[in-house]
């Protein structure tokens, strides 16, 4: 059985469709689980949202699709608080402030009321799968009851184990860091399947495909080439408000902190 997880597209589809194309070039999944985030900072929310709901409705009992907080910012209004450290940053919170709801707005004002409340539907939801000869998988966005906290590649196993304990499995699979992550906790085996629209450890679109053989998995991270430049150019046309974010991450792989 395999199983195909995509995460992360935030408006990417030129990111997804090579996703998509680089799966079926490899001979497909059996079941594909996507987790959050899908409309937010991209050029194109309203295609990647009808690319997805169109593989849901080609296969509705294989394709799940949960929700990220990104897509609760989006059809909530709800935002992060914002860490005022200082001086300086008090004095630059009016601009985050304006900035935070122009990004929420450009993408609010291409959606219909039928994107929305699909959005609203797959918010705050888990995935989870009993796979013949394995157990239980999970997915997740962030972490479990959570779409918002981290599970930091560089965190140690206690704390990692910490944020599963209320689960039951063998395998949990997430995204939300924008970084790809394979740990083997003992009793669990944690993998965070990265991004596929805005990829925080490489320029390159990230997903996983999962190949279970009785009681064993062979995770497969892979890697795919999208035209970055065509994205960009999109954002720049567009006057996008996310364009130099979605710019430096897409040449560099990389988001300042």
């Amino acid at each position: 059985m395999r199983l195909a997880v995509l995460s992360d597209i935030h408006g990417n589809q030129v990111a997804l469709q090579a996703v998509l194309a680089d799966l079926q070039q490899v001979g497909g999944a059996d079941r594909t689980w996507i987790l959050g985030d899908l409309v937010m900072a991209g050029p194109r929310p309203v295609e990647c949202l009808q690319l997805i709901r169109d593989l849901q409705t080609a296969s509705p009992k294989t394709v799940e699709v949960i929700g990220g907080n990104t897509d609760r910012y989006l059809v909530t209004g709800y935002r992060p608080a914002d860490k005022l450290k200082n001086a300086e940053a008090w004095a630059n919170f009016p601009v985050q402030l304006r900035l935070n709801a122009e990004r929420i707005a450009q993408v609010a004002e291409k959606l219909s009321w039928t994107d929305a409340e699909y959005l609203q539907k797959i918010l705050h939801k888990e995935l989870e799968l009993d796979v013949p000869g394995y157990g239980w998988v999970i997915g997740f966005h962030a972490m479990p009851g959570d779409d918002e906290r981290y599970l930091d590649a560089t965190a140690p196993d206690d704390l990692l184990l910490d944020a599963l304990y209320e689960r039951e499995g063998r395998l949990a699979l997430c995204g939300h860091t924008h970084h790809r992550m394979d740990r083997d906790l003992g009793p669990w085996r944690l993998v965070n399947v990265g991004s596929v629209g805005l990829p925080n450890d490489d320029t390159r679109a990230s997903y996983a495909i999962l190949t279970f053989d009785a009681d064993q998995v062979a995770v497969d991270l892979r890697l795919v080439s999208f035209d970055n430049e065509a994205v960009i150019a999109d954002m720049i046309a567009q006057q996008h408000p996310s364009r130099e974010l979605v710019t430096q991450v897409l040449r560099t792989g990389k988001v300042n902190s």
